[in-house]
């Protein structure tokens, strides 16, 4: 098709023709961190086509620890607001985990519909809860970047909601741009190593760890559900907005749930 530049007079104004865009199954907004470095990437890997994902970044000091995690509530909703402006989303989700246990679900959704009202608001870690459920795990093990505070909080925060978490252990960092350096095989590592045998399920925290790239690897070693902050952001903002694609690349919950 050859285009001119000009616009056929036949056609006319009013005989523009539209459909329903790029975005036609739904669009998803993720406030992240001012930081954050890895969640765009896997998000554009994670969607399938016809979803659209959108970003903003609230501001946050680069130091991944309980206050600066704290400080952050009223910038959510501020960025949330600046998502696809006059846009309707359909869902809205917080990018961080750790700032998810530290500032709570409540109030991160109240942020979030403040910004975005009519988005179905979630966090990673409404999604990681939701993921492992999915999986019907219950005795869990974590693995974590984050300094011990953080680690414990996350602990408390999940055994509140039902889940018995055999052991959470971090590796102490609490400089994002640190974080965004720790490789694949590392983490595959770590998490292995931490993991026990009565387990049903290794969960691998952190928006900022590059850990979909180990998903399958480490779900075949282990012979059980790996579930990962990104991978289940994804996954639950899909089901949250009616897309129900399935993919055999990243693990038990995109194959099977």
């Amino acid at each position: 098709m050859q285009l001119t530049g000009r616009v056929d007079d036949s056609l006319g104004c009013g005989g523009i023709r539209f459909d329903k865009g790029r975005h036609h199954k739904a669009k998803i907004g993720f406030v992240l961190l001012a930081m954050e470095q890895t969640i765009e990437e896997d998000m554009f890997k994670l969607a399938p086509d016809g979803v659209g994902v959108h970003f903003q970044r609230a501001p946050m000091a680069n130091k991944v620890d309980v206050g600066t995690l704290a400080a952050m509530a009223s910038g959510i909703g501020d960025a949330a607001a600046l998502i696809v402006p006059e846009v309707q989303l359909d869902v809205i989700c917080y990018g961080c985990t750790s700032g998810s246990v530290v500032i709570g679900e409540e109030k991160v959704f109240t942020e979030l519909n403040r910004g975005a009202p009519g988005a179905k608001p979630t966090s990673i870690i409404s999604g990681v809860m939701r993921a492992l459920k999915a999986v019907n795990a219950k005795k869990i093990t974590i693995a974590t970047p984050y300094l011990d505070p953080v680690n414990e909080i996350e602990r408390v925060y999940m055994q509140e909601r039902g889940f018995d978490i055999l052991n959470i252990q971090g590796l102490n960092i609490e400089n994002d741009e640190d974080m965004v350096r720790i490789t694949p095989d590392y983490i595959f590592e770590f998490a292995k190593q931490i993991d026990r045998a009565d387990s049903d399920a290794i969960f691998i925290s952190c928006s900022a760890l590059r850990s979909i790239d180990i998903i399958q690897a480490l779900e075949a070693e282990t012979g059980k559900p790996v579930i990962t902050s990104n991978q289940a952001m994804m996954w639950d903002c899909l089901r949250l907005a009616g897309v129900n694609n399935r993919s055999d690349e990243y693990g038990r919950l995109f194959r099977e749930s």
